[in-house]
């Protein structure tokens, strides 16, 4: 009999406990705001289930309230995410506000390099490198066949298309443009060591597409939304279950994104990360969802964080979060 997977043996909170950690914040560094589902691809691996047609962005009024506050606190960067946060009317003015705050704020942009190739999108790359923000891009291969498994046909070609743009602006050699790629497995296994995987990319990218970047972060597929309903296709979600449990890292612990990150959605409610977002574990105080301009970054600390089974893929093997593996 295969594993059940949401018995008591998979609680994530029971194996802290069995192990005396504790899962606690620290003060907030990141605000991680994803703008919405809308993109121009549909990746199998995608745990925001994004696509072109998708309707859910975030609107000029939100994007207002969340300014208005984010400008208040001191919490040092924003990371958009999506989706392609590109394709939100909103995108440019998000950008250019936060980055003209009195206080100006680190802007990372979590990148679908293929954008770039779209009509109506050839203004990305020079808006982006004129106020000079940090690109974290989706590159799950440096070989086609990979890549358009994993992200669809012509998605390699454009996407090397993109990155050259990049580097010509400067990205990758000009420390005020960082660059920086993702790799997602294309299974149900763990990342490889991230050091010796980024090696490998530096290698190929330079030698066939004369392509440089900054780092490479390894990213562990969760068992959520496309990948999960992949895994539940092909049978193999409980064993993946088991992999990413048996897997499980207490030296993660520390450095999980939960921990200092405020996840906002396109709606500007609040949640402990963007997969927790997907799953609807929101954050809550007074067992109320809380929207992000009612929190108040000195007390945030002192809310529980919420977890699940899906977090053993935070923690499988050498960890994984937004920005590559944690141990």
């Amino acid at each position: 009999m295969p594993p059940d997977v949401l018995s008591e043996d998979f609680s994530f909170g029971k194996t802290l406990k069995a192990r005396s950690l504790v899962l606690h914040r620290t003060s907030p560094e990141i605000l991680q705001l994803n703008v919405g589902k809308l993109c121009n691809l549909t990746c199998s691996h995608c745990h925001v289930n994004a696509g072109p047609g998708r309707r859910e962005i975030i609107t000029g009024k939100t994007v207002d309230r969340i300014l208005e506050w984010f400008e208040s606190t001191d919490i040092p960067v924003l990371d958009l995410t999506g989706g392609s946060p590109e394709m939100v009317p909103d995108f440019r003015r998000l950008v250019k506000t936060v980055r003209q705050f009195d206080s100006p704020r680190r802007v990372i942009d979590r990148l679908n390099a293929t954008i770039i190739e779209e009509p109506g999108y050839g203004w990305v790359p020079e808006f982006l490198a004129d106020n000079k923000v940090e690109i974290i891009a989706s590159m799950p291969c440096y070989q086609p066949d990979n890549v358009e498994a994993q992200r669809g046909e012509g998605v390699f070609d454009a996407s090397i298309r993109a990155f050259q743009k990049l580097n010509a602006l400067g990205y990758g050699r000009n420390p005020h443009l960082k660059l920086h790629f993702v790799y997602n497995p294309n299974g149900a296994f763990l990342p490889p060591a991230q050091d010796r995987l980024e090696e490998d990319y530096r290698d190929a990218m330079q030698e066939h597409f004369k392509i440089i970047f900054n780092s490479l972060y390894c990213i562990t597929n969760m068992p959520i939304a496309r990948f999960a309903s992949y895994l539940k296709r092909e049978n193999r979600l409980a064993d993946y279950m088991v992999l990413l449990r048996n897997a499980f890292n207490p030296a993660t612990i520390d450095s999980l994104m939960c921990r200092d990150t405020i996840n906002v959605s396109w709606q500007g409610e609040v949640f402990d990360c963007d997969f927790n977002q997907m799953l609807e574990l929101p954050t809550l105080k007074d067992g109320q969802h809380l929207k992000a301009w009612e929190i108040d970054p000195n007390t945030f600390r002192e809310l529980p964080i919420q977890t699940g089974t899906h977090c053993f893929g935070c923690t499988a093997g050498a960890g994984s979060s937004c920005g590559g593996t944690l141990a």
